[in-house]
């Protein structure tokens, strides 16, 4: 816990950026009956009943102290997934960072492993060497920031999605009006904090 706060103290360096990577699922839904359009001072109606359309996985990317995120969506969240989206990331809007700071939970798929398991050893290993990891602690995944911007996009995907498309096409207007908006996380909670008000989470130390 205390290696992510000290992460999110760092000032905002574009050579060392700090990322901050989530998943989550999303179970796809389509109406059994199609919707009644909205009338004058009435919303659409839809019917209570639905199609499960199977399910698609999310990853949030957000740099917090430049208040940008992407919201790639996936049909699964395996090692390669994962592999495939830091290298992206990495040649993509990284390409001139020297380190990127990548702080995310400990998952069995957000290892270097994973790279080597999905890219030629010298492609994985330029990729690793670009990468600082932190972890943050099980049961802390709500040190990470970009579970902030999950809970705001599950507000914004209150309609139902039945398919890929549909989510992806939501997810990009929703990243693209929060990008637009350069919408930043103020953190607030440090280390001091952690040591008083979870002083019980602390090994005791007899004198």
């Amino acid at each position: 816990m205390e290696d992510v706060l000290e992460v999110y103290k760092r000032p905002y360096d574009p050579c060392r950026p700090v990322i901050c990577v989530d998943e989550t699922s999303r179970q796809l839904l389509a109406d059994t009956r199609p919707a009644q359009a909205p009338q004058p001072k009435r919303a659409a109606r839809h019917d209570y009943e639905y199609r499960r359309c199977g399910t698609a996985n999310l990853f949030m990317v957000f740099e917090p102290l430049v208040g940008w995120r992407q919201v790639p969506v996936t049909e699964r969240r395996t090692k390669q997934d994962w592999a495939r989206l830091i290298r992206d990331l990495l040649d993509g809007r990284y390409a001139g960072a020297e380190k990127v700071v990548l702080v995310q939970d400990n998952l069995n798929t957000h290892t270097l492993g994973s790279l080597y398991e999905t890219f030629p050893p010298a492609q994985a290993r330029r990729l690793a060497a670009k990468l600082e990891l932190h972890y943050t602690p099980k049961h802390g995944s709500w040190l990470n920031m970009a579970e902030i911007e999950f809970s705001a996009l599950n507000r914004a995907l209150s309609a139902r999605l039945p398919g890929t498309a549909a989510l992806a096409q939501a997810v990009h207007a929703w990243e693209s009006d929060r990008n637009r908006a350069s919408l930043h996380v103020n953190w607030r909670f440090t280390t001091a904090d952690a040591r008083i008000k979870l002083n019980r989470l602390y090994p005791s130390i007899e004198p």
